[in-house]
């Protein structure tokens, strides 16, 4: 048997954004790989086999994924939105790049999804209508002093900015740091968007400014959209003009 490994995004939670792509590799699938909930979207059935793992230990399962497709395994790594933002697909290649040279004969693709940062922006209006930047606010793999500094460059800029895990149980206090950084950088009166489960039954959206906003508005299943100096509220919609500047 041939193998292959495809990578992809399952998109942001809500089903219906789940590519026909994708729904098609994954009924090819004898092996999906992934983080445990992830995993758990993935409807069980003969043949296929679902290994689900922790969040900590991605060239773990980026190899595990890459030893199976050299067996001969029909493998998918599954990443929630699109697998080249913040997702599996860097950490399979990272695992390639110290790997046999065999791994790089294989028959790898990486098929796109829907981010959870462009879900959100469709919801809240279109407020990455213009330049703007994505940043993961966890420092598990990089210091908190390089993510400091990406705010307030990003900020200086005038981009607009997309945040990703921007407050979890382990860390509750760095995304008040960051938002004394932006009110620092931008003044208190720049728009600031919190999209919570994005896409699910129980999604939320709340826009205020930066001078209202609080760190406890954001958890890790929110997604927070900060607007640049020209972006703009009209209704219940906030959108970037593409002549902002």
């Amino acid at each position: 048997m041939s193998g292959w490994l495809i990578i992809a995004g399952l998109g942001p939670g809500d089903e219906a954004l789940v590519t026909d792509e994708v729904r098609a590799v994954l009924d090819e699938a004898t092996d999906i790989v992934g983080y445990i909930p992830y995993v758990k979207r993935v409807a069980p059935r003969d043949g296929l086999t679902l290994h689900a793992s922790d969040n900590r230990v991605e060239l773990d399962r980026a190899t595990h994924a890459l030893e199976m497709a050299q067996a001969g395994k029909r493998v998918v790594v599954v990443s929630s939105g699109d697998p080249g933002v913040f997702a599996m697909a860097s950490a399979v290649f990272e695992a390639m790049e110290t790997g046999p040279k065999e791994w790089l004969d294989l028959d790898i693709r990486v098929l796109p999804g829907i981010t959870a940062m462009l879900a959100a922006a469709a919801h809240i209006g279109a407020p990455l209508g213009h330049d703007f930047a994505a940043i993961n606010l966890s420092d598990n793999l990089k210091p908190w002093e390089l993510i400091e500094h990406r705010l307030r460059m990003a900020a200086r800029g005038g981009f607009a900015m997309a945040f990703y895990n921007p407050r979890s149980k382990s860390r509750p206090h760095q995304f008040g740091i960051a938002l004394d950084i932006l009110r620092e950088e931008l003044g208190p009166h720049t728009l600031i968007s919190f999209a919570k489960s994005v896409t699910k039954p129980e999604e939320e959206i709340t826009t205020v400014t930066l001078g209202e906003a609080t760190e406890e508005m954001a958890d890790m299943r929110t997604m927070v959209i900060v607007g640049s100096r020209g972006t703009k509220r009209i209704g219940r919609w906030v959108y970037t003009p593409r002549s902002a500047s």
